[in-house]
């Protein structure tokens, strides 16, 4: 389980394909920290790291994973929003995340408010059901962040100076494609009331 809350960035440095599988080989802050079999959030995709040399580690998506989420569109030099496992012991600083994406959002609008930055997205609700309600939670790249406004198929988020230049969202740019975890709570009552 995760919170959200971004730890580092992480970089891309080599892409390999495994017949239907990927394996992305990453290097960040904390590689030296990381154990094999170990799970962390990439852009909100939880993944389990299979291989470590040196400053670099190494997981591998599924084609599930591939088709479902931005990781196919990755590329050598792309930066990665990076959070490790939730402590049993540690602070709940975001909200719960499971780094299980539900679908790709698309990026519409981003307004430069002097001071702070208006992203808005797009999603296709009635291909999973999800939804978003005002002031609710969502999870985009990995990132927990408010809802500011909702629809029935689009939302915003309002992004502070330190998250703009603390994760990858500062490059995210119109028409960029985002991974996307909605509340899981939201989920379960929107589950319930389709019965």
């Amino acid at each position: 389980m995760f919170t959200g809350i971004i730890e580092a960035l992480g970089q891309v440095v080599a892409i390999q394909d495994d017949q239907s599988n990927r394996h992305f080989t990453l290097t960040c802050p904390f590689t030296q920290e990381l154990k094999i079999d170990q799970s962390v959030a990439h852009n909100g995709v939880c993944l389990t790291v299979v291989n470590i040399e040196g400053n670099t580690y190494t997981v591998t998506a599924i084609d599930e994973t591939l088709s479902r989420t931005n990781l196919g569109d990755w590329k050598v030099g792309d930066t990665v929003n990076l959070e490790r496992c939730l402590l049993a012991h540690s602070r709940f600083d975001g909200h719960i995340v499971q780094g299980h994406v539900d679908q790709i959002g698309v990026c519409k609008e981003v307004i430069d408010q002097q001071g702070s930055w208006l992203f808005r997205f797009t999603y296709f609700p009635q291909a999973a059901g999800n939804v978003t309600v005002e002031k609710g939670s969502i999870c985009i790249n990995g990132i927990s962040l408010t809802v500011v406004e909702s629809g029935a198929d689009f939302f915003s988020v309002a992004i502070i100076p330190y998250t703009y230049e603390h994760t990858n969202l500062g490059k995210v740019k119109p028409g960029d494609k985002v991974n996307l975890e909605f509340d899981i709570i939201g989920k379960y009552v929107a589950r319930l009331l389709q019965k």
